[in-house]
């Protein structure tokens, strides 16, 4: 005969947590054979078949989101840019290693580090700049840095976000040479990807703006992703801002596009070229029509902030 407790604690579900409700065994990995046997939701070899490629897709969705919205993240400022760019203290020992070393080669590729600095330290300034300014609003309307999770440009605004105490997003994926979180990633909202579509669907789902740092493959995949999504109306349209003006018109020439009547004219509207922290965050001040203003100056000096424990 069952006995029911005297007792009943009102928020306790009804139906118990899968999870909470599977044997010991389980939760120490320490599987029961034979795998037929085996609960269907803990059994890693029957998740990872190709045929239950579907339920990882979902689950893919499904687990960033709850945990953003628990989180009451709802709006992101999304930055993208090279993976490569070191903080400006790293390429100045590294270029004054290279002078030392004689070597023109090796000179030259430090002189370019130190120039590509410079975009590392305007993510920087811009995400603190951003997350400063957001400090006043609403908890239902801040908006958060949420980058892909990785160094160079993606570890510079999530640095920024900290130094500012404020959390930041990262989306991270699983690549063959394995990229791990930046180590100013908020931990609790450091979510690792494999499969690029769901990522890059993340980096959308919140995004309030989005702006594209000098970088390569990676960056142009995920800016042209963007602008497709908001020139077909499939996305509603947001501040799609190239940094650093004369990288971007190297790099591509829009104008043969209209030229060649691959796009209209007005396609050229859906972004605009920024160079500096505050020029970036004024155009996504106007769009929103936000009033505010950063808690003390991008710009003030500031100690360097500490690691955040990798996760």
């Amino acid at each position: 005969m069952v006995v029911m407790p005297s007792t009943q604690d009102l928020q306790a579900p009804s139906l118990p947590h899968a999870w909470a409700e599977t044997p010991t065994e389980y939760h120490d990995a320490d599987w029961l054979e034979p795998r037929a046997h085996r609960l269907a939701f803990a059994d890693p070899e029957f998740l990872l078949r190709r045929e239950t490629r579907g339920i990882r897709f979902q689950l893919e969705m499904l687990k960033p989101d709850l945990a953003q919205t628990e989180a009451g993240i709802e709006h992101t400022v999304v930055v993208f840019g090279s993976a490569r760019f070191p903080d400006m203290a790293t390429a100045q020992d590294r270029l004054q290693a290279a002078t030392r070393s004689c070597q023109p080669q090796d000179v030259a590729q430090a002189q370019a580090g130190v120039r590509n600095a410079q975009h590392y330290e305007n993510a920087r300034s811009f995400s603190r700049l951003v997350a400063q300014s957001c400090m006043c609003l609403p908890d239902d309307e801040k908006l958060y840095i949420c980058t892909g999770g990785g160094p160079g440009i993606m570890e510079a605004a999530n640095r920024g976000a900290k130094e500012a105490g404020v959390a930041s997003v990262a989306l991270n994926i699983a690549l063959p040479h394995e990229q791990h979180p930046n180590p100013y990633v908020t931990p609790e909202l450091s979510f690792k990807f494999h499969y690029f579509a769901l990522r890059k669907m993340h980096f959308m789902m919140r995004a309030k703006a989005l702006v594209a740092f000098p970088g390569g493959f990676g960056t142009l995949d995920e800016l042209f992703e963007v602008v497709t999504l908001v020139q077909t109306r499939k996305a509603r349209p947001v501040p799609i801002l190239l940094f650093g003006t004369d990288y971007w018109k190297r790099l591509i020439n829009m104008e043969v596009l209209v030229e060649e009547g691959t796009i209209s004219k007005d396609d050229l509207k859906l972004f605009r070229y920024v160079d500096t922290p505050e020029a970036a965050w004024q155009v996504i001040c106007d769009f929103y029509q936000l009033d505010i203003r950063p808690a003390k100056p991008a710009s003030a000096a500031h100690p360097p902030a500490e690691p955040a424990a990798k996760n």
